[in-house]
């Protein structure tokens, strides 16, 4: 029996590092596809197409759901975001690993279809250090950042339903955690069953 890809996700507020503990923990794993999501908003400066996110119109994405393309899908902030599906199934059928860094709401949708799904929340520190964070990016309004805070309190509430937690005090710490995750999945008896030989 072939190894079959797990799928992990991970999900936290805007501002909380997951895209930093992510890079560093990826380091470990360099045979896990990390999902690319579509949007519609417009790239951030040094963010570039089809490395951070594939940036498509609003028609391609509506398409793109009339198609079953999406793997989960939300609006957010006036823009569309959406996990490709068929990415995802193909690194899974290859015995890869799969992370999604997606929302709390996109991450209730994946886990409706694909109840194996691994999914872990990173939480900052405290509400003082997520709001530095935030006013630090300089990337959002004052209006705007409280939008995030007030969103981020609504994700907070969800994260109990989660398999893991993980607090980014430290990014190489949380990374750490991370890794951990990775590994212990890959122990549990419906994972190892089939190195059993006959």
């Amino acid at each position: 029996m072939e190894k079959q890809g797990k799928i992990f996700i991970l999900s936290g507020p805007s501002g909380c590092g997951k895209g930093t503990v992510l890079k560093s923990a990826m380091r470990e794993h360099p045979d896990m596809f990390l999902s690319v999501s579509a949007t519609t908003r417009g790239p951030r400066q040094g963010e570039i197409d089809g490395v951070h996110y594939h940036f498509i119109d609003d028609d391609a994405f509506l398409k793109m759901i009339d198609r079953d393309q999406l793997l989960e899908h939300a609006g957010y902030a006036g823009n569309f975001y959406g996990t490709p599906r068929i990415p995802v199934d193909e690194a899974l059928d290859q015995g890869r690993d799969v992370m999604l860094e997606i929302d709390v709401q996109g991450a209730q949708q994946v886990y409706a279809k694909r109840p194996d799904a691994v999914r872990i929340f990173l939480a900052p520190p405290s509400w003082s250090e997520l709001e530095r964070r935030l006013v630090n990016r300089g990337t959002d309004s004052a209006d705007k950042i409280r939008q995030r805070l007030t969103r981020a309190r609504d994700e907070m509430a969800l994260a109990v339903d989660y398999d893991y937690f993980i607090i980014n005090d430290d990014v190489e710490r949380a990374a750490a955690e991370l890794n951990d995750i990775f590994r212990v999945e890959h122990f549990k008896p419906a994972e190892r069953m089939h190195l059993v030989k006959d």
